[in-house]
């Protein structure tokens, strides 16, 4: 059996220094195929996530640039992020939400981050708030409003000129409960939101 998934491996590795789309479907058919028969079940090799992509580079690039001063004091503990993609002013064009959750970036009023345009530049910084962050049905200047939680209470973010408060701890205090229609992003708790080293 090993022998099978070795030389199914082989065969790619051969074939993928070539040029030729249908000579790389062919040998990719082969190895899914032989793949499945060795280890059951069915094996597909899209499925697999892609190690990068632009938005991480884009942001990385930005980062590097605008935590310039910081990141000789950062420990390589420190130098990771978050990010979700949400079209906040629905131009067809994500912006990114980037968030941190390690000491150099957080304390005990919350953690700090970015909301950065789809070309990396910068929305806004925000600072004390916890996660995940709530993006409503609302608007205001084209773009969603959003909640974020800071100090254990929801506070209401509305864009004003171009830019939403940096400090949501200072915001208008929502009563009750984050509307049901809003969509979540940035939970770094959960087990579908990944962690890249800038």
């Amino acid at each position: 059996m090993k022998s099978k998934i070795v030389i199914a491996i082989a065969i790619l590795a051969l074939y993928s220094c070539q040029n030729k789309t249908e000579s790389k479907n062919i040998v990719k058919t082969i190895v899914q195929d032989t793949l499945s028969k060795t280890l059951g079940g069915t094996a597909n090799l899209n499925e697999a996530p892609p190690r990068d992509d632009k938005a991480v580079e884009l942001i990385r690039k930005q980062l590097s640039v605008l935590l310039k001063k910081d990141i000789p004091a950062m420990t390589k503990d420190d130098r990771y992020f978050y990010y979700q993609e949400f079209d906040l002013n629905n131009d067809k064009k994500n912006e990114y939400f980037v968030g941190f959750s390690n000491s150099y970036f957080c304390g005990s009023g919350g953690c700090s981050g970015y909301i950065l345009n789809n070309d990396g530049s910068v929305i806004n910084r925000f600072t004390v708030t916890d996660y995940p962050i709530y993006v409503t049905t609302s608007s205001t200047e084209k773009f969603y409003d959003l909640i974020f939680e800071s100090g254990g209470k929801f506070h209401l973010l509305k864009m004003k000129g171009g830019k939403y408060p940096s400090n949501p701890s200072v915001q208008e205090v929502i009563k009750g409960d984050v509307p049901k229609e809003s969509t979540k992003v940035l939970d770094v708790n959960s087990k579908k939101i990944e962690k890249y080293s800038f």
